[in-house]
């Protein structure tokens, strides 16, 4: 159980950091691979589908999407940050240019990960690519962004620049936020005869357009909870029995359930096996054949209603304050591109 427990929180809580990692302005890159070959930074042919168009989880939905932010959702706020921070930046005299949001999308299009809740679910993809990712999403587009001098970070973030971790010859920069073990200490009063913002320009900019931090993790919770209850109703164990004595009957023995298979199937190089497609396609049509989950799926929509007549009120609120937050970043873009 310890495992299926590690195994189903990082189901539920992937997307949620892998949107976090593709929009995220802190980090700082090298080149724009893509540039040179005269792809756009942003390509939005790549960014996954609100609600899944084809394999086993084709139009279904989890009653807590409604509540979590869709990756569009993420990156107008990011970017619309990102907007924010350079105008405040450039009041304080400093030329910044942050990388675009929505660069690197994530594989699901939210916190439920839907495609890949259950294990894989896509026949089409499994043929080609077995466990892994196609190759479009693989592809790391990296920006630069240029380092930023002591008195810029602290103008930027409201902190001291960070001091490399290790700090000898050949230590690379630090960037302008601080990671655990990279002390620092509160930022000047003022620079250039102007008082800096609480918290930087960061922390400002998210004041503007009301981002709290803690809401998503929130609902990304209540949807690790439901995964986790999920797998031990006696629909789903049955269900999953099924799929793995259908494992087992295809030459796939001791696969307790699809995670088993995913853990067996990703490759060390990202490169599909002919073995891990083989595998990825009996998986799939073991599910199809055992309705394993069209079964879970109904399960878990029922715990998740549940969740959200428990917790009405919290989620509505959630709700509503991501909706406000998505308005203001919206007139924040509009008012950029003028």
């Amino acid at each position: 159980m310890k495992h299926i427990k590690r195994t189903a929180t990082a189901i539920a809580l992937a997307a949620s950091a892998l949107l976090v990692g593709a929009c995220s302005p802190g980090t700082s890159a090298d080149t724009t691979e893509n540039a040179a070959d005269g792809k756009p930074i942003v390509n939005k042919e790549n960014w996954p589908e609100k609600v899944p168009t084809r394999g086993l989880v084709k139009d279904l939905s989890l009653p807590l999407e409604a509540y979590m932010a869709s990756y569009e959702d993420q990156v107008t706020v990011e970017q619309a940050t990102n907007d924010l921070q350079q105008s405040c930046m450039k009041d304080y005299g400093i030329d910044l240019t942050l990388p675009l949001a929505g660069a690197n999308p994530p594989p699901s299009d939210n916190d439920a990960n839907i495609e890949r809740r259950y294990g894989i679910t896509d026949r089409a993809e499994a043929e080609k690519y077995g466990y892994e990712l196609p190759p479009a999403l693989q592809e790391h587009t990296r920006q630069t962004m240029r380092e930023l001098s002591g008195v810029e970070v602290e103008v930027l973030t409201g902190h001291t620049k960070p001091e490399p971790v290790e700090a000898r010859e050949g230590a690379e920069a630090a960037g302008p936020f601080a990671a655990p073990g990279q002390g620092v200490k509160p930022a000047r009063a003022e620079y250039n005869g102007k008082k800096l913002r609480t918290g930087g320009c960061v922390g400002w900019s998210k004041e503007q357009l009301g981002v709290q931090e803690a809401d998503p993790v929130v609902v990304a919770e209540l949807a690790g909870d439901s995964l986790m209850q999920s797998m031990k109703d006696d629909k789903v164990v049955k269900a999953t029995a099924a799929w793995s004595s259908c494992m087992d009957g295809k030459g796939h023995p001791g696969l307790a359930d699809p995670y088993k298979a995913m853990d067996q199937g990703v490759t060390n190089d990202g490169k599909p096996s002919q073995e891990s497609i083989a595998l990825a396609v009996d998986d799939i049509d073991c599910k199809e054949q055992t309705d394993l989950v069209k079964i879970w799926f109904e399960v878990e929509s029922a715990i998740q209603n549940e969740q959200i007549a428990d917790d009405r009120s919290r989620l509505t609120g959630i709700k509503e304050q991501r909706g406000k937050k998505i308005v203001a970043a919206r007139k924040q873009l509009a008012a950029s591109a003028r």
